[in-house]
């Protein structure tokens, strides 16, 4: 069984640091050019996810945070192979600061409990001991 640990509340400020991530990463990392303008438009498109979701973070509530997680999920896949895909693999800034946020979503993702299983095994095992 794997273990969830991460809950709705914690996801969403990993969210909104993922987007400071993203978009001050091409600076401090120190890349530019096509590599620099994925990383602002993954910057605004997990912006908008985060802020359409259904969960404590969220501001208009429209995705569920199992979509949510989809979504991530298949973003962590995208980003990891972006590099190769966008044909900027031989910067090895920027390939390697793409494969870091990918691994970073992936371990994210895989950690969410994007069901909400956490807090009902709580409640379970609370009502089995009683």
């Amino acid at each position: 069984m794997m273990l969830r640990s991460i809950g709705s509340w914690s996801h969403g400020i990993i969210d909104y640091a993922m987007v400071v991530l993203l978009l001050i990463g091409p600076r401090m990392i120190g890349f530019s050019g096509k590599q620099a303008t994925f990383c602002y438009i993954l910057a605004a498109v997990h912006l908008a996810l985060t802020l359409l979701t259904r969960f404590p973070l969220g501001v208009l509530k429209i995705v569920g945070f199992p979509l949510h997680g989809a979504v991530e999920f298949l973003a962590a896949i995208v980003v990891l192979a972006l590099p190769w895909i966008a044909a900027f693999a031989r910067g090895v800034l920027s390939r390697n600061f793409f494969v870091s946020i990918g691994l970073l979503l992936f371990f994210v993702w895989l950690l969410t409990d994007y069901r909400g299983l956490r807090g009902a095994a709580a409640t379970s095992s609370s009502e089995t001991i009683s």
